[in-house]
Parts: structure tokens; C-alpha cells; sequence
């Protein structure tokens, strides 16, 4: 079962250790554009052993926004069910430019990456911190493969301010007993983000990473605002596509 995170890494982690222990977690890119189908025995056998009463979960963030691996999970389980994480798609764009920005501090400016012309709000879809955000685009591809109700599509703002509500979906979806509520969950003020609270057998609450949760560059508003006009359409289609309006402005 791979899941997906459109809406940046650190709310697939969210996610992730939020889920029961009755499942097993790979991290390895099975499906990347280097691999073939015709390997599909050797896939699986790179999955963790799963023992019955068990799910297997695989995350890959690129996969949502890979052309070619839809059809490549299918043919590995036509019943795979896909989890996708999806947040506002200017915040994604600018939380992308952000992680880039803190390993390559020469790197221009967000608005020069983001427009061919931004003085007439002309924005480069080709650039891939916007291309990943047009999510109607990306489920065109996994609807050809995959029936509607074999995908979840998790808000990644909810994730945020009420993680136990989004992990009851997740759980529902997965056919789980609900067992993490609130109680499960700490607001980490510096951080901004949920926390998991010490799970037994551990000295430590389960947090992000110090890396997570950078500070966004000043974006200049006019730009911001040209985004969002840019992305609407899209956006509108991707609720209509879901059945879920995730509220982005």
C-alpha cells in the first residue's frame, strides 16, 4: 500500500508513525522511472515480510507525480489501496523552494523560478515545485488504473491542526479499529507541528526531524496572489475529481 506526499515530508512522517503497529513501512523507490515492469517478482521481494493479519505500507513522495507508475503498481496489485497527502499547492510550492533554498543558498529567487514573466504573472509550469501541485493533472493518470475508492486523499493543513481526525479516516480507509484519538497527539509550539506523546517503552515523544519546519522566505503578496489565481482552476477541478473541498483560497 504506498502512500503518497504531495504535501511536503514532514506530514507523510505524520502519517506514517501515526498508523498502528500492526503495519510494515519500506522506504526503497520501487517503482521509479528506472525500474521496469518486467521486475515486478523482484519488487516484491524487496517488500518486508508481512504476516497475516498485517498491512505493508511503501512511501514514496514522487510517486503521485510519476506518469509512469501507475500502471506499474497496478500490475504489481491491481488492489493496492493509495493514501496521498495534498496541501495547499502555493505553500507546497513554497515550502519546496524553502528546502532547496537551505542546501543551495545561491538559488533565485522564488518569483524568478516561478514566472517565465512575472511581471505579468506569466507562471512556468515546467518548474517542478509548481508542476507537483497540480494535482488534477497527477489523478488523471492514477484513474486509468486505479477505481476512485482505492484512493484516500489526507489533508495535509488537517494533518496539521487536527492529526487524529485525518488518522481516523486513514484508519477507516485501511479498515483498522480505530485506536489513535487526541490523546495520542501534542501541539509542539516551537516546531508548529503535532507530536506524537511517548509511546511505551520510549524515554522521548515522537517529533520531527530539525530540519522540518523552516521559515518561508517573505514572498511578495502580488505574487502569491498571482499563484493562487493560476492554480484555481485546477484546484476546483481536483475537489470535483476527490469529492473533498480542502479549502484552499
Amino acid at each position: 500500500m504506498p502512500g503518497f506526499g504531495c504535501g511536503a515530508k514532514r506530514k507523510t512522517k505524520v502519517l506514517h508513525t501515526g498508523i498502528h503497529a500492526n503495519h510494515r513501512a519500506t522506504e526503497r523507490r520501487l517503482h521509479s522511472t528506472h525500474n521496469v515492469v518486467s521486475l515486478d517478482p523482484l519488487r516484491r521481494n524487496l517488500m518486508p515480510r508481512t504476516l497475516e493479519g498485517q498491512l505493508t505500507m511503501e512511501k514514496t513522495p514522487s510517486y503521485f507525480v510519476t506518469p509512469e507508475v501507475p500502471a506499474r503498481i497496478h500490475a504489481m496489485s491491481a488492489h493496492t489501496k493509495l493514501i496521498v497527502v495534498v496541501r495547499d499547492p502555493v505553500t507546497r510550492a513554497i515550502s519546496d523552494y524553502t528546502q532547496t533554498l537551505s542546501k543551495a543558498p545561491r538559488l533565485p529567487a522564488f518569483e524568478d523560478l516561478a514566472f517565465r514573466n512575472h511581471s505579468i504573472g506569466l507562471v512556468d509550469s515546467g518548474w517542478s515545485a509548481v508542476r507537483i501541485g497540480l494535482y488534477a493533472k497527477h489523478l488523471e493518470h492514477w484513474l486509468r488504473h486505479f477505481p476512485q475508492q482505492q484512493l484516500l486523499f489526507v489533508s495535509g493543513e488537517r494533518l496539521v491542526t487536527d492529526p487524529a481526525r485525518e488518522l481516523a479516516r486513514v484508519q477507516d480507509f485501511l479498515g483498522l479499529k480505530r485506536i489513535i484519538s487526541d490523546k495520542h497527539f501534542y501541539f509542539n509550539q516551537t516546531k508548529g507541528f503535532p507530536c506524537l506523546k511517548k509511546p511505551e517503552g520510549s524515554s522521548l515523544p515522537h517529533c520531527l526531524g530539525k530540519s522540518k519546519g523552516r521559515r518561508h522566505p517573505a514572498i511578495n503578496a502580488r505574487y502569491i496572489q498571482q499563484l493562487r489565481e493560476f492554480y484555481k482552476p485546477f484546484n476546483l477541478k481536483f475537489y470535483q475529481m476527490t469529492g473533498q473541498d480542502f479549502g484552499w483560497e
